[in-house]
């Protein structure tokens, strides 16, 4: 009588990482598997699985050996990107009580929430990692190791890197006589990347296939304001003024305030979704009174990207390019662009002038020219089509 097959994967459950335990219906192979530590049943996945910690893959292959064949296909895969993850962190409480005044320090630099929790997780990360490891000891090596051995193979952007040297950065500025040479500590180079932009016919199809009221107002305002999400989160209905069709930003990317551009093809939405839904003090709650949540909107977006077969990686950001796009290819001058996005320098607002199909399509490539002086030269010719 052949064995049972397990199969053994990796996956992100409720922002965990977690390894999955799949087969048929066995009640023996269901008892055995509750001999092992950690056991969970996913009823939205159908599927057994555990904490995804050190030597968990090696222990249920040891623990069903010569009961079920295992099938492991977590085997050769990249590793899962762990950027946004839950963790579990093993912290000293004198490494807790340094992340606590390290957090008081950034505060007190006046750094943004969000500043803060970046770095102030990156730093406990790197904690966490030197196991407890006296912090004055610590040295360039122990940075660049981190980020061999956690950044790179966890899939982090280069953003990301950048961000947690930034935070390291700070952590000398905290504590003077840290071993880290901070003038020799490099962050890597930037890379150039070219933001993902829609079509003005895709943008119309991803608003009508957004089914629901409220979540198709959030992302008709989005593109048509230009907006950052943080921006739409954090948006009060005291800030829009529907009289000057305007928008006042409060406290935006670099705490800078601004102004943006309620549209008038969006106010019949607008009147009928403050009607419908009747929100009290920001534009998208949850609860009344409540900010609506960033990973809710995102995963509107995504939804609605699927549904109107879109299949460029479309995030609530690429709204924001292509609103920004879209105004230079009509001819809106770049200066009022970087006001509008609330952009520091006219170079970030720069890229995308790489983007716009305006000036690009005006361009003929000299395929295009030698074929058309081919088929002058050699009308008889029909073998000169490419086709």
């Amino acid at each position: 009588m052949s064995l049972p097959v397990l199969t053994i994967d990796r996956i992100v459950h409720k922002k965990q990482a977690r390894i999955t335990v799949q087969f048929r219906y066995n009640s023996q192979i269901i008892q055995h598997l509750k001999k092992l530590d950690g056991y969970r049943w996913s009823a939205s996945r159908k599927v057994w699985h555990f904490p995804d910690d050190r030597d968990r893959i090696t222990k249920i292959k040891e623990h069903f050996k010569g009961i079920a064949v295992v099938i492991d296909k977590t085997a050769g895969k990249p590793p899962l990107n762990r950027k946004g993850l839950l963790k579990t962190r093993e912290l000293s409480k004198e490494s807790e009580q340094l992340l606590d005044k390290y957090v008081k320090f950034l505060k007190g630099k006046r750094y943004s929430d969000s500043t803060v929790h970046t770095y102030s997780a990156f730093v406990a990360d790197f904690l966490d990692y030197l196991k407890n490891k006296d912090i004055r000891t610590i040295t360039n090596r122990d940075v660049q190791l981190f980020s061999e051995n956690i950044l790179e193979p966890f899939g982090y952007s280069v953003n990301s890197q950048r961000q947690f040297i930034s935070a390291i950065k700070q952590l000398k500025a905290f504590i003077p006589d840290l071993a880290i040479d901070d003038f020799t500590l490099e962050r890597p180079r930037k890379p150039k990347l070219l933001p993902t932009v829609l079509s003005k016919e895709e943008i119309l199809r991803l608003l009508v296939n957004t089914r629901n009221l409220k979540h198709r107002a959030a992302l008709t305002l989005i593109y048509s304001s230009g907006l950052r999400i943080s921006e739409l989160i954090n948006l009060k209905l005291a800030d829009i003024d529907v009289v000057r069709r305007q928008i006042f930003i409060r406290s935006g990317k670099g705490r800078k305030d601004r102004v943006v551009v309620l549209a008038e093809s969006f106010l019949p939405m607008y009147q009928n979704y403050m009607a419908t839904y009747q929100p009290k003090v920001y534009f998208i709650e949850g609860k009344p009174g409540i900010k609506y949540s960033v990973e809710s909107v995102r995963a509107v977006v995504r939804r609605s990207a699927q549904r109107a077969g879109i299949t460029k990686r479309v995030t609530p950001h690429t709204l924001r390019h292509s609103f920004a796009t879209h105004l230079l290819e009509n001819g809106v001058d770049i200066r009022h662009i970087q006001e509008l996005l609330g952009h520091s320098s006219p170079n970030t607002t720069m890229i995308y002038t790489h983007v716009s199909r305006k000036d690009i399509l005006s361009i003929q490539s000299p395929l295009d020219e030698s074929l058309k002086q081919a088929l002058q030269n050699n009308k008889s010719n029909p073998n000169l089509l490419l086709s």
